[in-house]
C-alpha cells in the first residue's frame, strides 16, 4: 500500500485529480455486513486513489476501524487510510494503535483531536493523553512511517471562537507540525472554500495539498442536522430549494447529486489538487457524482 503523499505526488505529475471516498465505523453487524459485502466493491470499481474510515465519537471504534482499513487493503488492494483521535487515549495507547496500524500494513492516519463520548457536552484531555490536535500530528511524525494528514475548517471550527483565522492558523501549526495534507469539512458555498485555501497559501504560506470534502445531501432532514452539529452554512438558496423539497427524499437525493457535481465541477476548474467525497456509507450518489465528472 501507497503513502497519500506519494499518490498525490504521482497524481499531480500526470495533471489529473485524486478521488477518494470516506466510509464510517456501522454501528450494528447488519450494517459492516452491508458496508463490507455491498457497498465498498460498488464503490471499489469507481478505483477511487484511497479510502478513509473513520474513528468513533470518543475513541469508540479503534478495532473496527483498523480492521475495516485492513479489510479494504487487502480485499480490493486499495490503500486506505485510518482516522485516529486524542480523545479517550493516552499517549501510550496511541503508541499502541499505531504499532497496531503498521504491524496490518496502514500507512496512512488522518489526526484528529475527535468529538467527546456521547452524553459529554466538550472535549476532555485524557490523563496522559493530547489536547490538540497538533500534539498528535507531532507525535504520529516522531513515531514514523505513516503519511499523516489533518482536518481544515473552511467556515472554522465550531469550537474556535475567536473567528476563522485564527481557527486557520492553528490548521498551519498543524502543518508545520508535520502534516502533508489536509482535508475539509463539508461545505456547501465553494466561495468559503476559496477564501479558505486561499488565505492559507497566500497569507500563511502553505504548499501541501488541500483537499475539499463534499457530501451529497440525501435528506433535508439528516443534512439539518448535521450542518447544526457541525458549524457548517447552509446557504440562504439551498436551504430554500430544500424546503421546497420538503420529505420527498428522493427528490432531495436527486437534488444533492446535482449540487454536488456543480460543485465539485467548479472546484476543479479552480484547481484543487482532489476531491474527498463523504459516502454516509451509500452507493448511489456517490456513483452518480463521480461518473458525472468523468473520473470514474
Amino acid at each position: 500500500m501507497e503513502l497519500i503523499r506519494d499518490i498525490y505526488a504521482t497524481k499531480r505529475a500526470a495533471n489529473r485529480p485524486l478521488i477518494s471516498f470516506e466510509f464510517f465505523t456501522p454501528k450494528t453487524e447488519e450494517g459492516e455486513c452491508t458496508l463490507l459485502e455491498k457497498t465498498i466493491p460498488a464503490l471499489a470499481e469507481l478505483k477511487p486513489d484511497y479510502c478513509s474510515v473513520t474513528y468513533g465519537a470518543g475513541g469508540s471504534t479503534r478495532e473496527k476501524t483498523l480492521m475495516l482499513v485492513d479489510r479494504i487493503q487487502k480485499d480490493h488492494k486499495l490503500t486506505a487510510m485510518a482516522h485516529l483521535t486524542c480523545v479517550g487515549h493516552t499517549e501510550l495507547e496511541l503508541g499502541q494503535i499505531l504499532s497496531e496500524a503498521k504491524a496490518l500494513g496502514i500507512k496512512n492516519i488522518l489526526a484528529l483531536r475527535g468529538d467527546p463520548p456521547e452524553g459529554s457536552a466538550e472535549f476532555q484531555k485524557t490523563e496522559g493523553g493530547f489536547e490538540y490536535s497538533y500534539q498528535l500530528v507531532e507525535f504520529i511524525k516522531r513515531t514514523g512511517g505513516f503519511s499523516i494528514g489533518t482536518a481544515g475548517f473552511p467556515e472554522g471550527h465550531i469550537a474556535c471562537k475567536e473567528g476563522k483565522e485564527i481557527d486557520w492558523t492553528r490548521l498551519k501549526d498543524k502543518i508545520d507540525s508535520g502534516a502533508d495534507f489536509v482535508i475539509t469539512q463539508l461545505f456547501f458555498d465553494n466561495r468559503d472554500f476559496f477564501l479558505f485555501r486561499d488565505h492559507m497559501t497566500s497569507k500563511l504560506g502553505v504548499t501541501v495539498p488541500i483537499f475539499p470534502g463534499i457530501l451529497p445531501i440525501l435528506s433535508a432532514k439528516q443534512i439539518k442536522r448535521f450542518t447544526a452539529l457541525c458549524g457548517a452554512r447552509l446557504p440562504v438558496e439551498l436551504l430554500a430549494k430544500l424546503e421546497a423539497l420538503g420529505d420527498d427524499d428522493e427528490a432531495v437525493k436527486a437534488f444533492g447529486i446535482d449540487h454536488a457535481t456543480k460543485q465539485c465541477e467548479e472546484l476543479l476548474r479552480e484547481g484543487v489538487p482532489g476531491l474527498h467525497l463523504y459516502t454516509l456509507n451509500k452507493t448511489h450518489s456517490t456513483t452518480q457524482i463521480v461518473k458525472r465528472l468523468g473520473l470514474a
